[in-house]
């Protein structure tokens, strides 16, 4: 049987790819390396579905492979340098993008993953040209539009909450997109808080994270909620003596994890964002990892855990009433709640400019007392720092006495 010319199957491939049928494209593209070992438009695409798959270093060895075999391809280019933003690699992103966008000026896909790696990066007063230049291409792009007005919130210029309002105006605006919009209107004054962050914005922010979560927290952030949470359990008298079937609630990466593990017999994590998961597996610490909203998944676990903790988790939940409930009701008569927030007295929770919630510490007490839970130890804190300032928060310990109401 004669075997279909390269450039046939590389259609055939594309049209599938297009379709959805990511394992049929797949299969054409490697047809097409078979018999043109090195042809960069197979190894390029093949990277695209890698990184639709979440299979982040076969997509970055990939995509190298097809930019060293036409360095000059601005698509070529394009990929590898979204494949490196998505791997955490940012300056390296900000490279490949800038260089694909040197030979292809006007494509606003690249425009716009050029401004989110530079806002990522700590530079959004740098990310506001290429994303102005994506939204004046394509005014009616959504995702572009949102990107600015998340890159000039940042930069504290004017026009944050105008992009916002840009993104509610296109019609058929996807409605992740919309929440996400809105959401960023609250936290600049311009619209009434919801009762929690989006989902979808929280599962996104985090997931972009992942790759390199550890190293911002530990170093430039100076995070240490987990060793807090950790010491004040001791300090109320909950003893690191292996004995515990432990929730990490919104685990993430592991860092909690770590803490938690001396208390722990049996250790499950919990959190929206499958990338973040992906990292905590490799630490080996925990025997159960879930991917969930926690609102959702809380309510089915009756009775199941001795301990619960959430080291940085409720500052993206407004109403704590329901988180609450949903931890009480997942302990076991006598089971411990461990916790965090960020502080403001006052209303019971107000959204900040850095998109999480406050919570009044009075508030929350209340709430937690009306789940059932009752205090054994609480603790004011500095938290972490956020550009070069204190985050004040408090740790709460308490434990399950009665059934939730």
């Amino acid at each position: 049987m004669a075997l279909a010319p390269v450039d046939e199957l590389l259609r055939d491939g594309a049209a599938r790819h297009a379709r959805g049928d990511l394992d049929g494209a797949a299969r054409l593209y490697r047809k097409v390396l078979a018999q043109r070992p090195g042809e960069a438009n197979a190894l390029n695409l093949l990277s695209v579905i890698a990184r639709q798959r979440g299979d982040l270093p076969r997509a970055l060895d990939l995509s190298r492979q097809a930019v060293a075999a036409r360095p000059d391809s601005p698509v070529f280019l394009a990929n590898h340098g979204a494949a490196l933003a998505e791997a955490g690699r940012l300056a390296e992103a900000v490279r490949a993008l800038a260089a694909a966008l040197s030979r292809r000026p006007d494509d606003v896909t690249t425009l716009r993953n050029l401004g989110q790696a530079l806002t990522a990066l700590g530079d959004p007063a740098g990310a506001v040209a290429p994303l102005r230049r994506a939204v004046a291409l394509a005014p009616a792009a959504p995702e572009a539009w949102l990107a600015l007005a998340h890159a000039l919130r940042e930069a504290g210029a004017d026009g944050a909450a105008e992009a916002a309002r840009r993104v509610l105006a296109i019609a058929d605006v996807p409605a992740p997109l919309a929440e996400q919009a809105r959401f960023l209107l609250a936290a600049l004054g311009e619209e009434t808080a919801p009762d929690r962050a989006p989902a979808a914005y929280v599962k996104e922010l985090f997931d972009t994270y992942a790759p390199r979560f550890d190293d911002d927290l530990q170093g430039r952030l100076a995070y240490r909620t987990p060793a807090l949470v950790a010491a004040l359990l001791q300090a109320a008298g909950v003893v690191p003596d292996a004995s515990r079937r432990v929730l990490d609630l919104g685990c993430g990466t592991g860092l909690s994890g770590l803490a938690l593990k001396p208390f722990a017999k049996r250790m499950t994590g919990l959190d929206l964002a499958p990338r973040m998961l992906a990292e905590a597996a490799k630490r080996g610490i925990y025997d159960t990892l879930e991917e969930a909203d926690l609102l959702a998944w809380l309510p089915r676990q009756a009775g199941r855990f001795d301990l619960v903790a959430a080291a940085d988790v409720l500052n993206y939940l407004g109403d704590l009433g329901p988180a609450l409930r949903g931890i009480a009701g997942a302990l076991a008569p006598g089971g411990i709640a461990a916790f965090s927030i960020e502080a403001e007295p006052g209303a019971p929770f107000a959204l900040g400019p850095g998109l999480r919630y406050r919570h009044d510490p009075a508030h929350v007490a209340a709430l937690a007392e009306a789940a059932g839970l009752v205090p054994l130890a609480r603790e004011e804190t500095v938290l972490r720092e956020e550009k070069g300032a204190p985050v004040h928060g408090v740790l709460f310990v308490l434990r399950r006495t009665a059934a939730p109401a």
